[in-house]
């Protein structure tokens, strides 16, 4: 079946008077196809412009490399240009390869869920339930909740019909603010670096909570063994707060109820400090915490000491979101949703 915005003659963009029912159908494929942040509700609004920006620039350039180590994509976006130019503005030649791009089998689409509350509450469950060796499953919750609001699928608001998996949407080409250089995808914002996403991706991850967690359990211990104290890297806060422990995975030792388990209890127990903006990271470092644009405030009030734990992950939760301002308040963040 043909999309009802492949039409002889239409047009779609900002500013002209749309028909809301094609607009919503140019949304719903957009946020399928992992163009879309969020939001099906008939405007032609900056969300839906971006978008379509993003597609006719991969449209140009996306060759199916990927921008990091994960592998090809499925398909060269490239291969399904027709004439794009990037407009922002939906025509016939962008509605035709739209149409293409759906009914090809190489290029997956997102899920829907019919019921995304009812599917978040049963994955955030299954996720704090999971008992593992890794890492601690509280510290992962915590990670869950700022990665996407504990959302493996988005619950619209009024007017919204978006009940498709969450997908964050990364623009780090300086030079070119349409390319999406990376998509973090489902409850634990698993990043690939290429798109579109194989078949075996979108059911390992991208369909499945749980796994899509797991590959933060696994990423997380891997930033604890070789990005704390070696040999990969060191983490200076630890270096300064630290330098002479061995490295700490638990208070509890294995075999123990509460090995890796009794995060929330050690986080109620440290001392609690409050973070203004100018607070240096550390003491004696060289950075401090500073608004951003992910960032907007730089004021944390009864945050747990990271210093006071008697185990490592709270500099390893620092180091999965790599280093310099946003690691700090992202590690900032995690340790005050331990406390939820």
């Amino acid at each position: 079946m043909s999309p009802p915005y492949l039409k002889p003659g239409l047009t779609l963009s900002a500013g002209a008077t749309n028909d809301p029912v094609i607009v919503r159908a140019l949304q719903r494929d957009l946020r399928a196809l992992g163009y879309l942040l969020r939001g099906i509700d008939g405007e032609f609004g900056d969300q839906t412009v971006r978008a379509v920006r993003a597609l006719q620039a991969d449209l140009l350039s996306n060759d199916g490399l990927s921008t990091a180590y994960d592998g090809r994509a499925p398909v060269a976006m490239t291969s399904f240009n027709l004439d794009a130019a990037v407009t922002g503005m939906l025509d016939q030649p962008l509605a035709e390869c739209l149409a293409a791009l759906l009914s090809d089998a190489r290029v997956v689409t997102l899920p829907f869920a019919n019921d995304p509350k009812a599917e978040n509450a049963k994955a955030l469950s299954e996720i704090a339930n999971s008992v593992s060796a890794t890492a601690p499953t509280p510290f992962i919750s915590a990670m869950v909740i700022q990665e996407s609001d504990g959302q493996h699928y988005h619950v619209p608001g009024k007017g919204d019909e978006d009940s498709c998996v969450t997908v964050g949407l990364d623009r780090n080409k300086h030079h070119n603010a349409d390319v999406i250089t990376s998509r973090g995808y489902g409850v634990g914002q698993y990043t690939l670096f290429h798109h579109p996403p194989r078949a075996d991706e979108l059911t390992d991850f991208i369909v499945d909570p749980v796994r899509n967690v797991q590959h933060a359990f696994a990423e997380l211990r891997d930033k604890f063994d070789r990005f704390l104290a070696g040999p990969a890297d060191r983490a200076d806060d630890r270096d300064a707060e630290h330098p002479m422990l061995n490295l700490r995975l638990c208070k509890y030792q294995p075999g123990n109820a509460l090995y890796m388990r009794d995060c929330r209890a050690c986080a109620r127990a440290a001392r609690m400090v409050n973070i203004a903006r100018g607070t240096p990271a550390y003491q004696g470092a060289t950075i401090s915490y500073q608004p951003d644009r992910y960032y907007p405030s730089a004021i944390y009030n009864n945050v747990p000491d990271r210093a006071d734990f008697a185990c490592d992950w709270p500099y390893a939760v620092r180091r999965y979101n790599g280093s310099g301002n946003d690691s700090f308040h992202y590690q900032t963040r995690i340790l005050l949703n331990l406390l939820r």
